[in-house]
């Protein structure tokens, strides 16, 4: 069952007390009513303007709840005492942290110090989505921003393209995430595109017995060696995750169960029992998918949220408040 041409809704009203602070779907209705119109507008015409825009975004979401929580520490600028993780490795090619301090401008005339910088970052992840044709889900709200950013956390927290089903599942599963989370929020690859260096290793001296990897279609790992040419030297050169990139749907598991996962993560989804059948489901019925990615999106949302006794509403989304 698909959604090509209307946009599954799933509401989500609940209130989940799973971290210090209450996330509330309806947390701005009175001292904010025009917070979420607000962002849309902005995430929508910055997607007109540069097409990665939405993939960045949703990316962004991820690599900030997955240190220390989603709390927009991704979005603090390096200081010269602290290297902050946006300036980490895994956070370089995002890019589009200039979007959300847009929408947080445009806040602060319309409601000075009440909308969050992370919830900005997860109000826009849902706006991406549904954008793109995805599903639309009620955002739970209430977070409050971290004071803490530093880069060297990055890598220590974040999955690696290259990681085994084991390093991934327990990965997630600190963040409180299961199974099927992180089969589900791996369809967020759906949207975006990689750089070679996150997938060269696949092509290439694989193993000391095998040169390229064996999950790997041949004709499609001979495309991804076009372009990425042994000796590339292009910062720009790289691939698509699926073939319908600009869209959110369920390609991205179709291109799995065909051996087309471009990262060697991605293929390790259908290589383990637990995560094979699941990203089986998902090839199979878009609904199924969008329903759960829903479910575990919300679920990371909930990750590490700091409350007003160790965390503050921004004025801007890259500094801290002065004291």
């Amino acid at each position: 069952m698909g959604y090509s041409s209307t946009t599954a809704v799933f509401l989500l009203l609940i209130v989940i007390p799973l971290s210090t602070a209450v996330l509330d779907s309806h947390y701005y209705d009175q001292t904010c009513p025009q917070a979420e119109h607000i962002i849309s507008d902005t995430i929508r015409n910055a997607s007109l303007y540069d097409s990665k825009v939405p993939a960045r975004l949703l990316r962004m979401f991820f690599h900030d709840c997955f240190v220390r929580g989603c709390d927009a520490s991704i979005l603090l600028d390096s200081t010269p005492g602290n290297k902050a993780e946006k300036d980490g490795p895994p956070n370089i090619s995002i890019r589009s942290f200039y979007v959300i301090e847009q929408a947080k401008v445009k806040l602060e005339k319309a409601c000075p110090r009440t909308v969050s910088c992370a919830d900005i970052i997860a109000i826009a992840a849902r706006d991406v989505v549904t954008q793109s044709g995805g599903p639309r889900w009620e955002v739970l709200k209430g977070r409050k921003d971290g004071k803490i950013s530093k880069a060297s956390e990055t890598t220590a927290n974040l999955p690696a393209p290259s990681f085994n089903i084991t390093q991934l599942i327990q990965s997630f599963a600190k963040r409180g995430l299961e199974i099927k989370d992180l089969v589900a929020l791996s369809g967020g690859h759906t949207l975006g595109f990689s750089h070679c260096s996150s997938f060269q290793s696949r092509l290439r001296s694989f193993t000391s017995t095998l040169d390229l990897d064996p999950t790997l279609n041949a004709i499609f790992a001979e495309s991804l060696r076009q372009k990425c040419p042994h000796h590339n030297r292009s910062p720009n050169a790289g691939t698509f995750l699926d073939t319908t990139s600009s869209k959110f749907d369920n390609d991205y598991y179709k291109q799995i169960v065909s051996g087309k996962g471009v990262f060697g993560s991605d293929q390790a989804l259908l290589n383990d029992y637990r995560t094979k059948w699941i990203v089986e489901s998902f090839a199979r019925d878009e609904w199924f998918f969008f329903k759960e990615f829903v479910g575990s999106m919300v679920k990371l949302g909930n990750v590490g949220v700091k409350s007003l006794g160790d965390g503050e509403v921004r004025s801007k989304c890259s500094v801290v408040n002065s004291s």
